[in-house]
């Protein structure tokens, strides 16, 4: 049976991934434009990582994406994914426990804490970049949200979206909820032991709480 549930956040609890994609394309593009979909193999990173692996060098620059991403998230749309209120909702009424656990930092979940005064309400826990030493696909920070709540990662199940996200809830051995608002069926399934477009064709009864 499973005592919680772990959400991603971008593209999984917030229509936001698409938004994303359009930022890191641009940026990556710019500065190298010889490589193709870097914002594809970034997904799940934390901001951090992704300057350690590909800005390094290049400390400057690393200054100006902080700053030109900081007001990107100040003007993001902040929309829920369709149906996942009252999937949350619906599952916290279960006993369920529920926590996000994300590769985004402090300072944009207080940009969605401005937007969204409701969205603390839904989580027991909210785990963020600064709570984890690895990022996905490591399965670190689902572990560490499983044990928030004293339950095995197999009485736990994770939604995810993106590819090193599905990989993390897979290789932490919980039960993954797979999301195509990122990545085709085709690329979601065989990582995914139930995939949805969205929570509108999610009900409780599909998932062994």
């Amino acid at each position: 049976m499973i005592k919680a549930a772990l959400f991603d956040l971008d593209g999984v609890i917030l229509d936001t991934e698409s938004q994303y994609t359009k930022f890191w394309g641009a940026q990556l593009s710019h500065y190298f434009p010889d490589t193709v979909g870097l914002e594809q193999k970034i997904k799940g990173m934390t901001l951090t990582q992704i300057y350690d692996r590909h800005f390094a060098d290049w400390p400057d620059i690393q200054k100006r994406i902080t700053q030109e991403l900081d007001s990107f998230e100040r003007n993001m749309q902040y929309d829920y994914i369709p149906g996942f209120e009252t999937f949350v909702k619906a599952l916290r009424e279960r006993g369920v426990k529920t926590a996000v656990v994300t590769s985004s930092n402090l300072p944009k979940m207080e940009n969605v804490y401005q937007r969204l005064p409701q969205f603390k309400s839904y989580f027991d826990r909210i785990l963020t970049s600064e709570d984890f030493s690895k990022s996905k696909p490591d399965p670190d920070c689902y572990l560490k949200g499983a044990a928030c709540f004293g339950a095995a990662p197999s009485q736990c199940a994770g939604f995810e979206d993106s590819i090193n996200g599905l990989k993390a809830v897979r290789a932490a051995g919980l039960y993954c909820i797979g999301l195509t608002t990122t990545n085709p069926r085709d690329v979601v399934a065989p990582m995914s032991d139930l995939v949805v477009a969205d929570f509108t064709q999610l009900s409780i009864e599909q998932i062994p709480v």
